[in-house]
């Protein structure tokens, strides 16, 4: 029978039932065994053992570390981690596999308005979010464990004072929170302009660091935008990519040095580690990714601004 043929309110019923399941389906945890039958079809096609894994649900974090080790890139995110405890910003434990897990593309994002399917860190990873990663892997047929060295092979921290640990310390706790456009906090809250979910927009980031922390150093900060944010400044006062340090405010878009800030032209922000280094909120959530070494960032930079004394 031709799906013409069928009354519309059969077929409005079969998708209402069709969705739902479908929709439950994708939002299940990943289970232990499904866990492993992937793992160990990944490292069957990159020849090489599976990692160990639990035979239980994991966290997000967690199936990011064993899709790291089994992508072979466990020693890029043991040097990043170390790198940023060097520097004095008491990463996370999970803050070097998240950093290379998200500079791969192993995440996926929820756009507006379905933010409420995004994932915590900590939570249960979905079978859903799962599958996302697993192609993603495969899609880098075993190439990723070399462009994570080369893309991390920059990552060199300067030596931070007192007032950029403050502020850098707590821009790299919240890595791996998720994507959500107009986030500004950890949690769903009615407070901060209805905020359904937690996590953090690119600007949103830049204002829990800055101004909803209660750190001084944010008193100049007055727009919640990116756009805003970059022309509060006088153009005297921006920063050119090469004089970037850690603390400073880093705008991208269409916008040349000299030229105005509008919602059009600056679209996005992040906050610097360094002149090669960013952490921002973006697609993969928060996460880091390059400046100078990144051809396309460093086209589409417009100038920085320096909120620390």
């Amino acid at each position: 029978m031709s799906l013409r043929r069928v009354p519309l309110l059969t077929v409005l019923a079969l998708l209402a039932v069709i969705a739902p399941a479908a929709s439950a389906r994708a939002a299940a945890p990943l289970t232990g065994t499904r866990l492993h039958a992937e793992l160990s079809a990944l490292a069957g096609s990159l020849d090489v053992a599976p990692v160990k894994a639990p035979f239980s649900k994991v966290s997000v974090t967690t199936f990011d570390a064993l899709l790291v080790e089994q992508l072979g890139a466990g020693d890029v995110a043991a040097a990043v981690q170390h790198e940023a405890w060097r520097a004095g910003l008491n990463p996370p434990r999970t803050f070097g596999t998240e950093a290379v897990a998200r500079l791969l593309g192993l995440r996926d994002n929820q756009p507006y308005p379905h933010e409420d399917r995004e994932l915590y860190p900590t939570d249960a990873i979905t079978l859903a979010e799962a599958e996302h990663s697993f192609g993603v892997a495969a899609q880098w047929r075993g190439t990723a464990a070399t462009w994570a060295r080369e893309q991390f092979s920059t990552f060199a921290l300067p030596e931070y004072d007192a007032a950029q640990r403050r502020v850098l310390r707590l821009a790299v706790s919240k890595i791996g929170m998720p994507y959500v456009w107009g986030g500004e906090t950890d949690t769903a809250s009615s407070y901060f302009g209805g905020q359904t979910h937690g996590g953090y927009d690119c600007s949103g980031l830049v204002w829990r660091v800055f101004k909803l922390s209660g750190s001084p150093f944010g008193a100049a900060i007055r727009g919640r935008t990116a756009a805003s944010q970059a022309g509060e400044i006088r153009r005297s006062a921006r920063i050119r990519l090469d004089d970037v340090r850690g603390g400073d405010l880093v705008f991208f878009g269409y916008a040349r040095f000299w030229m105005k800030a509008t919602p059009t032209r600056i679209v996005h922000e992040g906050i610097a580690l360094s002149p090669d280094w960013m952490i921002h909120a973006s697609g993969q959530g928060v996460y880091l990714s390059p400046l100078r070494p990144d051809p396309w960032r460093a086209q589409r930079f417009s100038w920085a601004r320096r909120v620390l004394p």
